[in-house]
């Protein structure tokens, strides 16, 4: 792949007398944090980035002086034609491409991040193409014997699907494999006979090596049912002649026949393909001149004179082929060699896919050292759970957003991970190294919002701390500022947020002057704003300016595929916290699938620990799920007890199951409040009370 493939043409340009505060205006309108520098001629003399104008601004600089003055005038310059290879270990983020001395496009990182997960997924397309379309059954196993490949033929041959049989133990599907001896010896084991659904195969199982480490194991199976069937058939025939001859010219192995002297007597068809030889010209010949020609190894010739037991090696030819050759003695009634059968096949074609196999492993890691920045929390995380398409394209564009400082509104029901969205976002992004700062705009009493955001000078107002106090968004200088729950907002401050959205200023209560932060802005929320701005209750203005990059997080109910992989990470999280060995039931997850959550991650986290802590044995069972599962006892509204005890334990323990269950339900305290009809401060001093606070977080 070459430049002019990713680079973008047309960039945006900059002239040298151009003053500064200009190109920054140029940077906002368009979008971008660099620009070409170029003459009259449109030659690339410079690059001007955000940095250069940053370091003005934090200097105090004249803003009016030319870009010529702070431009970088090193730069590195590619050519259409050029490959991209060429550029794989520079730290340039920007690469101006010229055409005779012409600037006619720009190179950017995220072309390159785009480029390389391009080009990766059509060479994984391509492999997984060539594995099917092999006419031979295919099976791959790791080294704990889970399947890991499996091809078309061998979906037909097992009866099996793909999606029933990856990720399951190869004993499973297959017991008679093999592949568990290989993987137990780490040796080769070939021409091996095995029968599966009444057909038979030979089977070559192969350990996989990677270095001195035994990562898994291989198994090719041919079907020569057809050519056991012919055989039995043919031991009715007196022509023992013709059925030999049936035999070997049915063979897509080549096969041919020696005396015990090696001279050969016959030979099929097959043998030319694969040596080049015509049968005919055989005939008559030595095997010496098999062996000359690289088709058999030099025991061959001695076969049957200085040994009566079979031998099978594998023999590479001057053109390059790699050929299995196996000889059978055959003996008379006294026990003496009579005839030699020997088995040639051409194992190219399947190390042709090994090395491809390879060659994809090998690209794979080095896209992966070269995409620093594609390195996902999600894999291997133990915060993040991706398990279904719908999570898998958000991340995916949670990375490329990442990569720029765009505002971002991220919108879901409650409970579905909004916040921890926003934290893979900061932590792919450039900001990673700064703070990260979530606030819940929902959870924080209404007169105490504006002081909590912006912060407040001294002596602002009763009860204000002697020194002042910054507020989130000085906090959240150099990183990233997540306003969780923005519909809660009141109008009020919806506009002292647009207007620190648009100038980058903070003006703390109590105060006349500006501060200056840099904060990249993520929002969340569980409301429907377009819906609120048609009922005015919240501002359109501030609604288009966080809604630069949309990310919908779609409920549990919409990715239900997730919930095994959930309660499987969960039950590990809090055997790891209360030192148990616990577990669900299949049943019980299967029972939890049929659910549909409306409280979301959130309520299927807080009842996997209820479920974990309370239940007294070692397995979660269908009959210890709550009563809207299925399980456990019968009625909602009703309480029950199962003994006397202290009156007012008895109603803290009531108020603790029910502020549970809501705040399983609910993101905000207000909406809490609302539901079991009492004051924002009740739920407040309850929840702090019984240990809660943090649930809203």
């Amino acid at each position: 792949m070459r430049l002019e493939d990713i680079m973008t043409p047309n960039p945006v340009l900059l002239h040298p007398e151009m003053p500064v505060s200009e190109a920054a205006k140029v940077f906002v309108e368009h979008g971008i944090d660099g620009a070409p520098v170029v003459d009259e001629r449109r030659r690339v003399i410079g690059l001007l980035t955000k940095s250069h104008i940053l370091r003005l601004v934090s200097q105090e600089q004249d803003m009016s002086i030319p870009v010529s003055e702070v431009m970088t005038r090193r730069v590195l310059v590619g050519h259409p034609r050029d490959e991209l290879s060429q550029y794989f270990r520079t730290t340039v983020k920007r690469i101006p491409v010229v055409r005779e001395d012409e600037i006619v496009g720009i190179v950017t990182n995220s072309d390159f991040l785009e480029a390389f997960f391009d080009s990766y997924y059509r060479m994984s397309t391509e492999l997984k193409a060539v594995i099917n379309a092999t006419h031979n059954v295919i099976i791959a196993v790791n080294e704990k014997g889970i399947i890991k490949l499996i091809n078309q033929a061998a979906e037909k041959a097992l009866q099996v699907t793909a999606e029933e049989a990856l990720g399951r133990h190869v004993a499973e599907i297959i017991p008679n494999t093999g592949l568990l001896e290989v993987l137990k010896e780490g040796k080769t084991q070939t021409a091996q006979k095995i029968w599966l659904n009444g057909r038979c195969f030979i089977s070559n199982r192969t350990p996989i090596w990677k270095g001195e480490t035994l990562i898994g194991a291989v198994a090719v199976l041919q079907d020569v049912s057809e050519l056991e069937a012919v055989s039995q058939e043919l031991q009715f025939v007196k022509d023992l002649n013709e059925v030999l001859n049936a035999i070997i010219e049915s063979s897509f192995d080549g096969l041919f026949i020696t005396d015990r002297n090696g001279y050969i007597l016959r030979a099929n068809q097959a043998l030319e393909r694969i040596t080049g030889f015509e049968p005919g010209t055989l005939v008559g010949q030595n095997i010496e001149v098999l062996v000359k020609k690289g088709i058999v190894a030099q025991e061959a010739a001695s076969l049957g004179i200085s040994t009566d037991q079979p031998c099978t090696s594998m023999q590479t030819t001057p053109e390059g082929k790699a050929i299995l050759w196996t000889g059978s003695p055959v003996f008379d009634e006294d026990g003496r060699v009579t005839r030699i059968v020997y088995n040639v096949r051409d194992m190219t074609e399947l190390t042709r896919l090994e090395q491809k196999l390879e060659q994809a492993r090998s690209l794979s890691q080095h896209y992966e050292s070269q995409l620093k920045t594609l390195k996902l929390q999600y894999v291997g995380s133990d915060r993040l759970v991706v398990g279904s398409a719908a999570m898998r394209k958000l991340i995916e564009m949670v990375v490329r957003v990442g990569q720029v400082d765009s505002t971002v509104l991220i919108t879901g029901e409650s409970g579905t991970g909004k916040e921890l969205i926003a934290e893979t976002i900061h932590n792919n992004s450039r900001r990673r190294e700064g703070p990260f700062i979530k606030v819940n705009c929902g959870a924080i009493p209404e007169h105490l919002l504006e002081s909590e955001l912006f912060g407040y000078e001294a002596g602002a107002f009763t009860g204000a701390r002697r020194e002042g106090k910054a507020g989130y968004f000085e906090m959240a200088d150099g990183g990233t500022l997540f306003l969780d729950e923005i519909g809660e907002l009141p109008l009020n401050l919806q506009v002292k947020l647009l207007r620190v959205l648009q100038s980058k200023e903070v003006t703390r209560v109590g105060s006349t002057r500006p501060t200056r932060v840099d904060a990249r802005i993520l929002a969340g929320t569980n409301r429907n704003l377009e819906e609120m701005v048609q009922n005015k209750q919240f501002r359109e203005d501030l609604y288009y300016r966080l809604n630069v990059i949309p990310l919908y997080v779609p409920p549990l109910r919409e990715r239900k595929e997730e919930i095994p992989l959930l309660v499987v990470h969960f039950v590990k999280l809090i055997n790891q916290k209360y030192e148990m060995n616990k577990r669900f039931s299949p049943e019980a997850i299967e029972v939890l699938m049929k659910y549909d959550w409306p409280g979301n991650v959130r309520e299927l986290e807080n009842l996997v620990e209820r479920l974990l802590v309370t239940c007294s044995g070692d397995i979660v069972k269908v009959e210890d799920l709550p009563p809207q599962f299925g399980g456990g006892t019968t009625g909602a509204a009703e309480v029950r007890v199962s003994g006397i005890l202290p009156l007012k334990d008895a109603v803290e323990s009531v108020e603790r199951q029910i502020l549970e269950k809501a705040y399983a339900e609910y993101r905000t305290t207000r909406q809490i409040a609302s539901k079991l009809r009492v004051d924002a401060s009740t739920i407040v001093r309850k929840a702090a009370k019984y240990g809660l606070i943090n649930k809203l977080n």
